[in-house]
């Protein structure tokens, strides 16, 4: 009970301290990083800062913040709790195209923590063009301050969503409509029964989840390790305590993908059926 007591009033002061104009200011410093190229507009950070990159240890000064790119999309969630955000980024005329996911994760109110997840040609279902078409079309604002979900309500449906790719019997809560955005492909039709219940894997752990959520706008980021190996991201929208939009990048490098999808080189899938990708496009378009 005493470590519960302590717990909470560390979250609370930490809380108190990290406001979403402190946010707000870092993440868009992050995004006149990537457009100049130059990881030095990323503000304020701290004295020694922990970079990754696809979930491995890499150099902030010679990485993909160092590749100057306008990014044609972005949206960020900011988490005054965790004192944390979650930006996503969608790179989709730039000579190389990438779709790009990042949590920043703050201490003392800065930058101790940077991790970015990007795909580009070749990973699972990457289509920059086709991504930036489909979430430019969808609404994340804000949600209005009596219908919006608790911390705890919020993550247990990402949860669900995650825990039912291992087990069938979870209920989760989904919404209708709903729609997800896997690589370039989405399920939504612009219908009113517009599911996200299609085209889930079997028996696939994911695991590691990190989280950054914002209530105001109903969103939660996970960053995980989807199977035995694949950095991933998978972001909701949750509305009336059910899903609205899911999002997921999914870094591949010749890994096997999800519903066991070969890869080759950086991770192009392959294969017939449901086990590969045209099958899974299919499956998800319900053809």
């Amino acid at each position: 009970m005493r470590y519960l007591v302590l717990s909470s009033l560390a979250a609370a002061a930490l809380a108190a301290d990290c406001t979403r104009e402190l946010l707000k200011g870092v993440t868009d410093s992050l995004v006149a990083a990537h457009t100049a190229g130059d990881p030095g507009l990323l503000k304020p950070v701290a004295d020694t800062v922990e970079y990754t990159e696809n979930f491995k240890t890499a150099t902030l000064k010679t990485g993909i913040l160092s590749r100057a790119m306008k990014p044609d999309h972005v949206r960020s969630s900011l988490d005054t709790t965790q004192c944390a955000t979650y930006t996503e980024l969608i790179f989709a005329t730039n000579a190389k195209p990438y779709v790009v996911g990042v949590q920043l994760h703050l201490k003392d109110a800065k930058v101790a923590k940077v991790e970015e997840l990007f795909t580009t040609t070749g990973d699972w279902l990457f289509n920059a063009t086709g991504t930036l078409n489909w979430a430019s079309k969808e609404d994340w604002g804000t949600i209005p301050e009596a219908k919006r979900d608790t911390r705890a309500v919020i993550q247990a449906a990402a949860d669900a969503y995650l825990d039912i790719f291992s087990d069938k019997s979870v209920k989760v809560p989904w919404g209708t409509p709903c729609a997800r955005l896997e690589g370039g492909i989405y399920t939504g039709k612009g219908a009113p029964d517009d599911s996200c219940a299609v085209g889930i894997p079997d028996n696939v752990k994911l695991t590691n989840r990190r989280y950054v959520i914002d209530e105001t706008v109903g969103a939660v980021d996970v960053f995980l390790t989807f199977g035995s190996n694949l950095p991933d991201s998978h972001e909701f929208r949750v509305e009336g305590g059910k899903l609205r939009f899911v999002h997921t990048i999914t870094f591949m490098d010749g890994s096997p993908g999800p519903g066991g999808a070969k890869g080759k080189g950086k991770g192009a899938p392959k294969g017939k059926g449901t086990q590969g990708a045209g099958g899974f496009v299919r499956m998800i378009r319900g053809v």
